[in-house]
C-alpha cells in the first residue's frame, strides 16, 4: 500500500469513527454511532448526562460497545465447542484472555434511521475473527421516547453449523453528579460470580446476601466498589427486572430494564480508569450469558443452529423532578 492510499485508509477510518447520530424525542437525546453501533451518550435537557457522552476516538473503558458473540472474558482466549477446540486472539489488556467479541471497533451499515430510531447491521464472516469460524448476521437498533430508549438485537447464525452465541452491552450511567458515591442504587439479583485476582470466574457462585454485593433491597452505593457479574434475577410478572439508581434527594432516577432473555448483568464501578472517569458513572452492562460462558455453556451460552436468529431487548426509563 502506497503512503498516499495508506493516509486515505486513515482518514476514512478517523471520519468513520466519528460519525455519529442524534436521536431526539421530547427533552432526550440519545447519541448512536455506526461505529461499532455505540452508544455515545444520552442527555437530558442538554446538559444532564445519563449515559457517559463521548465522540470519536475518545472512548474510555469500553463506553457504549456492543460485545457480540460474547461479553465479558474467555479464559486465554480458548473454548470448546461441540467437541473441538478454538484459539482467540488474547486482545484483553488485563490478561492473555479474549474479550468483548468481535463487533465493537468495526463499521456497521445504517439500514433504517428516523428522528427516534436508528437500526444499525453487520456481517461478520467465518475468517475475519480467528478462533471463531461462524458466520452471522447481527442487527441492533435504538429507539428513544419521551421517557428513555430501548435496544434490541438479533443475531443471525448464517452458517451451516451450530455456532456459539450471546451478546452484552457496555453503557455507563450516571444521574448528572460528579460521582456515583452518593447514589442509591438497586439490583434485583440473587447471586454473583465469583471472580479470581485476573477477573475470571472461578466457577464458583454465591449468593449476594451477606456479600458487600447485596443491593436487593436499595441503598447507597458509597465506596463499593464492582466489576461484578451478577445472576439469578428477581423478575416481576411480566418477566422483567430493574436495576435502579436514584439521587438521594430523589430528584432523579433511572432504570436499566432487562427483557426476559438478559439473565445477567455487569456492574463496574471503573476504579482502575483514568481520573477523568472513575467512579463518574456505573457500567451496567446487559448480558444474555455470563462472563467466561464460552468455557461456562451453562451460563446462558447459546448454541444457535443454522439460520436461527437469537433476539433480545433492554431499555432504561428516565424521570426527574427537578
Amino acid at each position: 500500500m502506497s503512503t498516499a492510499q495508506q493516509t486515505t485508509t486513515e482518514l476514512s477510518s478517523q471520519e468513520l469513527r466519528n460519525e455519529e447520530i442524534a436521536l431526539t424525542s421530547a427533552n432526550l437525546t440519545l447519541y448512536v454511532s455506526p461505529w461499532g453501533a455505540s452508544i455515545r451518550g444520552l442527555v437530558a435537557d442538554k446538559v444532564t448526562h445519563l449515559v457517559t457522552r463521548y465522540q470519536g476516538a475518545g472512548k474510555t473503558g469500553g463506553e457504549g460497545d456492543v460485545l457480540i458473540p460474547f461479553p465479558g472474558r474467555v479464559s486465554g482466549g480458548k473454548y470448546n465447542f461441540e467437541g473441538v477446540d478454538y484459539q482467540m486472539n488474547r486482545n484483553d489488556s488485563d490478561g492473555p484472555n479474549a474479550i468483548h467479541g468481535f463487533v465493537r471497533m468495526k463499521p456497521w451499515k445504517t439500514i433504517d434511521h428516523t428522528e427516534s430510531s436508528a437500526t444499525f447491521a453487520i456481517d461478520l464472516s467465518a475468517t475475519e475473527a480467528p478462533g471463531y469460524p461462524f458466520p452471522l448476521h447481527i442487527e441492533v437498533s435504538y429507539e428513544v421516547n419521551a421517557f428513555g430508549f430501548d435496544t434490541r438485537y438479533k443475531i443471525t447464525n448464517v452458517g451451516e453449523t451450530n455456532a456459539p452465541v450471546a451478546a452484552g452491552f457496555h453503557p455507563y450511567f450516571s444521574l448528572g453528579f460528579s460521582s456515583i458515591d452518593d447514589t442509591m442504587l438497586t439490583v434485583p439479583f440473587d447471586s454473583f460470580l465469583v471472580f479470581d485476582d485476573g477477573l475470571l470466574p472461578t466457577g464458583a457462585v454465591e449468593r449476594v446476601s451477606r456479600s458487600i454485593y447485596n443491593f436487593k433491597e436499595e441503598r447507597i452505593i458509597a465506596d463499593t466498589k464492582f466489576n461484578t457479574c451478577f445472576l439469578d434475577p428477581i423478575r416481576d410478572d411480566a418477566g422483567y427486572v430493574a436495576i435502579n439508581l436514584r439521587s438521594a434527594d430523589a430528584g432523579r432516577s433511572l432504570q436499566v430494564i432487562l427483557g426476559p432473555e438478559i439473565n445477567y448483568v455487569v456492574l463496574y464501578s471503573g476504579d482502575p480508569l483514568p481520573e477523568t472517569h472513575r467512579r463518574k458513572a456505573l457500567a451496567i452492562e446487559p448480558m444474555s450469558c455470563g462472563s467466561d460462558a464460552f468455557n461456562h455453556p451453562e451460563w446462558g451460552l447459546v448454541a444457535l443452529k443454522s439460520g436461527e436468529t437469537l433476539t433480545g431487548h433492554w431499555g432504561v426509563r428516565y424521570k426527574s423532578t427537578l
